[in-house]
């Protein structure tokens, strides 16, 4: 009898530690789980913004520990930003991070049509999180940049274009534009026409330089293999600042109509010394041979 309440004893015993293991397990891997990043899903998942103004999608990030937040545009898989690191050579795209904040909102300055569509705030968990935002750019009326001068004060700083406003150069070559901002722009953007250019395209060969010196902003726009389609208006458009516009023309080969005049009317004043000489020679000739007789 005292073998059976003994073991008995033991068994409840080993019942006990059971689910004080079990117990123990699970609120361990609860506080784990606690540990792991998970989004603040506070923000709206779709997003309307206006075309040239500026679209923020939202992103919230709890317990984010040493993990990575990244913006991805869903359309071509493109990482746009890393952290508060942008990995596009569009400028218009930033990441705002107050310090010590759990918020990485993409800004997405000049919002254009093209913008539209799914973007995923992400990070690297194993397994990866994400949360998509549905972006919808929806007016699509383009104001005349260059005759628009409401944000400006007549003192107010403006680009120059860098050497001639009007530009040739030859079909596959390398078109170099170059604007300069006399004061410190916090962007700088180029249109071609109506359009801001997408460095992002799949025309590729798209490079922008912007460079800070002591008393302005130096922007740089570089297109490698010209093609005819690269010819018209390109503007730089500083934030803040009156733009700049430089026409380009892409040729075939042939010279632009200005250098083709002035061949011409090089030939043909080259063609009118010479007869003037012939001339002058015969009549020389004439007379020489006058006096002899």
């Amino acid at each position: 009898m005292k073998n059976v309440s003994i073991n008995f004893l033991i068994l409840n015993f080993n019942i006990c530690l059971h689910h004080i293991n079990a117990s123990t397990y699970l609120n361990l891997n609860d506080l784990a789980n606690s540990d792991r990043p998970f989004f603040d899903d506070i923000s709206p998942r779709n997003v309307s913004a206006v075309i040239d103004e500026i679209a923020i999608l939202r992103c919230r990030v709890k317990n984010k520990g040493n993990r990575t937040v990244s913006w991805m545009r869903k359309r071509d898989l493109h990482i746009l930003t890393t952290n508060i690191y942008t990995y596009t050579g569009d400028q218009r795209f930033s990441v705002i991070h107050p310090p010590s904040s759990e918020d990485w909102d993409l800004k997405i300055d000049y919002a254009q049509p093209r913008d539209s569509g799914v973007y995923e705030c992400q990070v690297n968990t194993e397994p990866k999180i994400n949360l998509a935002v549905f972006l919808e750019i929806t007016d699509n009326e383009f104001q005349n940049i260059k005759t628009d001068r409401r944000y400006y004060d007549s003192k107010a700083a403006r680009a120059k274009i860098l050497g001639s406003t009007e530009i040739h150069v030859k079909r596959d070559s390398t078109i170099a534009l170059a604007c300069s901002v006399n004061t410190h722009a916090s962007s700088v953007l180029w249109y071609h026409g109506s359009s801001i250019v997408d460095f992002d395209s799949l025309r590729g060969g798209i490079s922008l330089e912007t460079e800070k010196t002591d008393i302005g902003t130096t922007s740089r726009l570089m297109l490698t293999r010209a093609s005819l389609k690269d010819s018209g208006n390109y503007t730089c458009v500083p934030n803040g600042a009156i733009p700049a516009s430089v026409r380009v023309h892409v040729l075939t080969g042939e010279q632009p109509a200005a250098m083709q005049t002035s061949s011409a009317n090089g030939i043909r004043t080259n063609n009118t010394a010479m007869i003037i000489i012939f001339i002058s020679v015969k009549m020389l000739l004439y007379i020489s041979i006058f006096k002899e007789r």
